[in-house]
């Protein structure tokens, strides 16, 4: 039987403890019992989101709460901003642009990160914008965008900011409500350090104005179904009840350490993954790297069977590259229930398979410069 690590950006490794709490036998979801277990969930989902306004929390991935955040503000024929750099960022273009609405495109180029100031100049040219779509982290090309600066930006317009945080949040600093983020999504199976299946969204009272004069069909995806439901400790629809008694011990974990712990050992694994690939002469794709996954540039000719090969040769999982960066970068994740010895074991099997397929790659130097920037950290 083989061992396998996983180092992808979601799934992400589940902790023992957590993955265990799945196992008890299911809670009725219309009882006290799993009302207290989700008010519980509720007021921790704040905390990890950095916020004071309620967290709904979806059955369903993160696209779920990326359509509820269409399908909740806006009417056919509505203009928004999409400020994108990558396949996530051009996920809000297609809920949108499928829903009757009308997409003015803030685009920058796969690996580099979008620019605030062309943003304030769409909505200085585009006064009638409802709303701008943006990603935090956007982990198909591992580029961070300056959330904080486009927050400031977007507050001073009468649009509302709208962030897919489904991979960054928990995993680097992200604050919403100081940010000026009017709606957050994520997702469970990030830095949650959950299995796949929820989703969770947070609307701040300049979006629920909006959201009063939405017109886009709705009915699984309406936000304020969630709202009224919130007020009773329970979701409008059936929940995925042993994911949420899974999440309840997760945020228990996330508080324990502190997220500014988190995000600190993040960055600091960010910093080790990077060196090592420049240790192994592969070029960093993104031009600002976010702190959850790094993405390195690899030959073509090779760079489809990388991530098969240490998959099925060293039971290692990375991600390559998708859309058209497919076969031409590698992602390697650190965040949720990733740590040092992962990182170090997927750095190790990586030189291995790149020897394999042909590259001149000296044995350890990826995992020695990894060790260096870990071991300095320890010293202080």
């Amino acid at each position: 039987m083989k061992k396998h690590y996983l180092l992808t950006p979601g799934p992400t490794p589940i902790p023992p403890n957590v993955a265990l709490k799945e196992a008890l036998p299911i809670l009725h979801h219309r009882t006290s019992e799993f009302a207290e277990v989700y008010k519980d969930v509720a007021e921790g989902l704040k905390y990890v989101f950095q916020t004071k306004q309620e967290v709904y929390t979806i059955a369903g991935s993160g696209t779920a709460a990326m359509e509820t955040a269409i399908v909740s503000f806006l009417s056919a024929g509505d203009e928004i901003i999409v400020a994108d750099c990558g396949v996530f960022g051009d996920r809000w273009k297609k809920i949108a642009e499928s829903y009757g609405v009308k997409v003015i495109s803030v685009s920058a180029q796969w690996g580099k990160a979008v620019k605030p100031n062309e943003i304030e100049k769409a909505l200085n040219a585009n006064p009638n914008v409802k709303a701008v779509y943006t990603t935090f982290t956007e982990t198909s090309t591992g580029v961070e965008n300056d959330i904080k600066k486009i927050g400031e930006i977007v507050e001073k317009s009468k649009a509302i900011l709208v962030v897919d945080a489904v991979s960054g949040l928990g995993g680097q600093e992200f604050r919403t409500d100081d940010w000026k983020v009017d709606v957050a999504v994520s997702g469970s199976q990030k830095g949650f350090m959950l299995a796949p299946g929820l989703s969770f969204i947070t609307v701040s009272p300049k979006a629920w104005k909006l959201a009063e004069s939405s017109k886009l069909p709705k009915f699984y995806f309406d936000i304020k179904k969630y709202k009224k439901s919130y007020l009773t400790n329970e979701t409008p629809f059936t929940p995925p009840v042993t994911l949420i008694v899974s999440l309840q011990e997760a945020i228990k974990d996330i508080k324990n350490k502190g997220l500014e712990n988190m995000w600190d050992e993040y960055k600091l694994l960010a910093g080790a993954a990077r060196a090592a690939m420049k240790a192994l002469d592969l070029e960093l794709f993104a031009e600002v790297p976010c702190q959850v996954v790094t993405s390195a540039k690899v030959p073509e000719n090779i760079g489809g069977k990388i991530v098969k090969t240490l998959r099925e040769k060293y039971g290692v999982s990375i991600a390559g590259g998708q859309g058209d960066l497919k076969g031409k970068i590698i992602r390697i994740a650190h965040m949720g229930y990733i740590g040092k010895a992962d990182l170090l074991v997927g750095l190790s099997c990586l030189e291995m398979v790149l020897c394999e397929l042909g590259l001149k790659v000296k044995l350890g130097a990826s995992v020695a410069a990894a060790q260096e920037i870990l071991l300095k950290a320890q010293r202080g």
